[in-house]
């Protein structure tokens, strides 16, 4: 086990060698070397002045050094040294992390790092963004020479008396992030088909195949997890890519424990195993589940009250914004009108009466996951279907809600559907986490993008004063958890309300991500999570993996990261894959989604035509 120490002043002499040893990896002539050798040196002095650490290994031995030299605002990595014997096995990423976690302590907002060419590879793999290539000798914080240290390959055209500098923004974990579990580790509870089978709805799938599919995404329901509890059994290759992507360790997985249909809901499958459930809740960690359930209340000793859902009704959603929207103060809101269909019959003459109207309506479930349950239908498709009868016998059975269509896209054809997502905590606090755009192909949610400057300027104000009004609202009818509201914008700069969601979704695990990677890798981040990326092939696990690490490092080539999200997908007959995609740039982003989009679809030619999906 390596750990990182403050190094101690009579190790001066002994560190200095490292480095010596550290540079000469590169086959660096002995004249260059002795050029460099008053530069290297660490003096005693040094090693308080300079806030030098060592990575040292179970037995003592040091394996690295870093330095963090300035005073805030703006500091530098001077020095990032790791043994020739070690270099490529995460000593300089561990140095590195410890230096940005250092920096943010410190309270500096600009961390410099003048690398060594051949250690320009390393410093973008971690998330640092190069200033200027090929910096003239002599132009850097940290002198002509010298520069910070961290293998990654040998060989580069650049001499050895230039330098590459990298800028990073140290960023502390979002206060949000930290108030969801409390600033430390949680154990995440993937129970998204037992909370969907709370409702009896006729439009969610009875056997929730898909909802164990989507149980994956329970890596990712907080920034830093401690232990994965799932229905089914996920591929090891998996949790460990996810892991290495995020810079997570000792994630404890526990899977396979609720895989047939019809039987126990996750909760219950791990109060039948007494020992697994006294360890999750015994553990002084908080539970974190997708959604409140009666069992999970049974499991952690909550009190549960089914009315604290209530608001996952559609119908219910839409008084509560009605209401809210009676006291005023939200001009940028619209809401759509709405009617309860309690009989086909009644479903049928209200769509039939718009139709006839030249008007668009929404017709949806009660309760519906990530679209299912809900159809939109303009006058044209009703004729089409050869009525609004024959629209509605292929519904789902049970009650449903006739909605008025909101046209758009928003203004300067901006982006159509938007999220808030936010929180109460444990205390009735209301939490702010922030908006996202959804990307929503007929009426099913696909995706979501997250980031500063995602959600359009006209559109911030009015979608976050609403968003937290709903919080008010939810904390004062007693709900404790995630919650999100979903918008349309129209064409005249409106949003108009459509739901709420008492439970994590799809853009919340791309918040938690971008809190990750902001902490870990500076600040920044964009992040899209893509719901099902078609994969050109079924595979099998050892290819998946392989797969997954060839998009993770055409990724990290275009400045990007790639974290598979839902890796169980890739078994089905259709196959396919939940990916998550992230760089600080929109630009950077789009071309990453292509790149992964492009090769998950390439894969069946990978074995031959008879291997490809028809």
């Amino acid at each position: 086990m390596v750990k990182v120490r403050a190094a101690r002043a009579d190790e001066a002499e002994g560190l200095t060698a490292l480095v010596m040893r550290s540079k000469a990896y590169w086959g660096y002539d002995a004249g260059f070397l002795a050029a460099c050798a008053g530069e290297l040196r660490i003096r005693p002095d040094d090693v308080t002045a300079r806030r030098i650490v060592v990575a040292e290994d179970g037995r003592g031995s040091v394996l690295g050094l870093a330095s963090l030299e300035g005073a805030p605002p703006r500091a530098a990595l001077g020095l990032l040294f790791v043994e020739p014997a070690v270099i490529g096995q995460g000593v300089g990423r561990l140095l590195y992390r410890d230096a940005l976690r250092r920096a943010v302590e410190l309270g500096v907002r600009e961390l410099v790092i003048d690398a060594d060419p051949h250690a320009a590879g390393f410093y973008r793999a971690m998330g640092a963004v190069g200033a200027s290539d090929g910096r003239a000798d002599g132009s850097g914080d940290n002198g002509s020479r010298r520069g910070t240290e961290q293998g990654t390959e040998r060989g580069t055209e650049r001499g050895p008396d230039r330098l590459v500098r990298f800028e990073v923004a140290p960023a502390p974990l979002a206060g949000w992030a930290r108030a969801w579990t409390g600033g430390g580790r949680a154990v995440h509870l993937g129970n998204v088909a037992e909370f969907n089978a709370q409702f009896a709805d006729a439009s969610l799938d009875r056997e929730q195949r898909d909802a164990h599919h989507y149980a994956c995404l329970a890596a990712f329901y907080s920034p830093d997890p401690a232990a994965l509890v799932l229905p089914r059994a996920v591929p090891r290759g998996w949790s460990e890519l996810v892991g290495r992507q995020l810079g997570w360790s000792g994630v404890e997985v526990y899977d396979g424990l609720a895989e047939g249909p019809g039987g126990p809901g996750l909760s219950d499958a791990v109060r039948a195993r007494p020992a697994l459930a006294a360890l999750l809740t015994g553990a002084g960690l908080p539970l974190v589940p997708w959604g409140l359930t009666r069992p999970f209340g049974r499991l952690t000793g909550r009190p549960w009250q089914a009315r604290e859902l209530r608001y996952e009704s559609k119908s219910a959603a839409h008084g509560l914004f009605g209401r809210i929207l009676a006291g005023g103060g939200h001009p940028g809101i619209v809401l759509p009108a709405q009617w309860r269909a309690d009989t086909r019959r009644a479903a049928i003459r209200i769509l039939s009466a718009r139709a006839e109207a030249g008007e668009s309506s929404v017709l949806k479930s009660e309760h519906g996951v990530g679209g299912s349950g809900t159809t939109v239908l303009t006058p044209a498709r009703v004729r089409a279907a050869g009525g609004a009868r024959a629209v509605v016998r292929r519904l789902p059975r049970g009650p449903l809600l006739v909605e008025e269509y909101v046209s758009g896209p928003g203004p300067d054809g901006g982006p159509r559907d938007l999220t808030y997502d936010g929180f109460v905590d444990g205390a009735g606090r209301p939490h702010e986490v922030g908006g996202a755009v959804m990307d929503v192909e007929d009426g099913c949610y696909a995706g979501a993008t997250v980031g500063h400057g995602v959600v359009p300027g006209w559109a911030e104000k009015p979608l976050a004063a609403f968003g937290a009004a709903v919080g008010r609202e939810l904390a004062a009818c007693g709900y404790r958890g995630w919650f999100d509201v979903d918008f349309v914008a129209d064409g005249a700069g409106r949003l108009a309300p459509t739901e709420t969601n008492l439970r994590l979704t799809g853009p919340s695990i791309a918040f938690m991500v971008a809190a990750r990677l902001d902490a870990l890798r500076g600040a920044g981040h964009l992040v899209r999570i893509a719901d099902r990326v078609e994969l050109g092939a079924r595979l099998p696990e050892a290819q998946l993996d392989e797969l997954c690490a060839d998009l993770a490092r055409g990724c990290a080539a275009l400045g990007a990261v790639f974290v598979p999200a839902i890796p169980t997908g890739a078994f089905e007959p259709a196959p396919w894959l939940g990916v998550l995609v992230a760089a600080r740039s929109t630009e950077v982003l789009d071309a990453a989604e292509a790149l992964v989009r492009a090769g998950a679809l390439a894969v069946g030619t990978v074995f031959g035509p008879s291997a490809a999906r028809p």
